[in-house]
């Protein structure tokens, strides 16, 4: 079956409105295209952290098949989330076919690893070192993170647990120009919200392939292959960001929150280079894509 056919029949298994079928078709291509290069054997244990309404679970589940098991975990509220909530979402892909192969877990993952036995107690696995899983997945949930000490305390964790550590997400490179809005506004984003001393924002901590790499070594990890692949025309990430940072609650929340007017020169000056980019780009903020994807394996 090609990749194409299996997106359409995946997608399908996740909540959406079919009068906007495209938009989730083309998030799950997405993720189907991350796993070729991830090359995750049939029969895998995985876990996913950051899971989402289960964008990349469908995708993971179908990937490992009948033997295979996928621990899908996020910190989040199950009432969290627009337009369909965690809750709503992943009990909508429980009662599917890929159910019975997802456990949904709702904890911190640092929490979540703390929980598991150590690797020495866990002989018994059918893995041969004893860790829990054959991969650890983090797919565009990386600048969620509320700080890069976070990220590598949790990189850390993960090594006492799986084989390996498999990651995607935005490269801070636009190919494509109509991309560098998307850029532009994440950066922006990321500026302001660094700012705050708690952040619920999509974009709160900014880290490109070089700074997670080096988190990723310096928890142990060594890279086995990455790659840049450029989104799908359909994926809408970069106009949603990109409507986030020109829209007038941005502006008033760089007034209340920076009080350092340098820093909110900084901040306002990103959000209207993110504005004047959109010159370069044919029907403005409708034709803004996705920048490019960093995909990196680890063991």
């Amino acid at each position: 079956m090609s990749t194409l056919v299996d997106a359409a029949s995946i997608a399908r298994l996740s909540l959406h409105d079919p009068t906007h079928f495209s938009v989730q078709y083309s998030q799950t291509l997405h993720r189907l295209e991350l796993l070729q290069h991830w090359k995750i054997p049939t029969g895998s244990k995985v876990l996913e952290l950051g899971c989402g309404q289960g964008d990349c679970t469908t995708a993971l589940a179908h990937a490992v098949g009948e033997q295979g098991r996928v621990v899908a975990i996020d910190p989040a509220e199950l009432d969290y989330g627009a337009p369909y909530t965690l809750g709503q979402a992943q009990g909508h892909i429980s009662q599917g076919p890929l159910g019975r192969r997802i456990t949904w877990v709702q904890q911190s993952p640092l929490h979540y690893l703390s929980s598991l036995p150590s690797p020495s107690s866990t002989s018994s696995l059918p893995i041969s070192d004893g860790k829990a899983f054959d991969a650890t997945v983090l797919a565009h949930c990386l600048w969620y993170f509320s700080s890069p000490s976070l990220i590598l305390s949790t990189f850390r964790a993960l090594k006492q647990h799986s084989e390996r550590l498999l990651l995607a997400e935005w490269s801070l490179v636009a190919t494509d120009p109509s991309a560098q809005p998307h850029v532009l506004a994440a950066l922006a984003q990321a500026a302001l919200e660094c700012r705050k001393p708690k952040s619920v924002a999509n974009v709160r901590t900014v880290q490109g392939p070089k700074r997670l790499t080096e988190l990723a070594v310096a928890a142990g990890w060594q890279l086995e292959s990455e790659t840049r692949v450029q989104g799908g025309e359909g994926l809408a990430d970069g106009q949603w960001e990109v409507s986030a940072c020109l829209s007038s609650s941005f502006e008033r929340e760089v007034e209340e929150q920076v009080s350092d007017e340098r820093e909110r020169a900084l901040v306002l000056a990103l959000r209207d280079a993110c504005e004047a980019s959109l010159e370069g780009v044919q029907g403005a903020r409708k034709g803004v894509r996705g920048m490019d994807v960093w995909v990196a394996s680890f063991v």
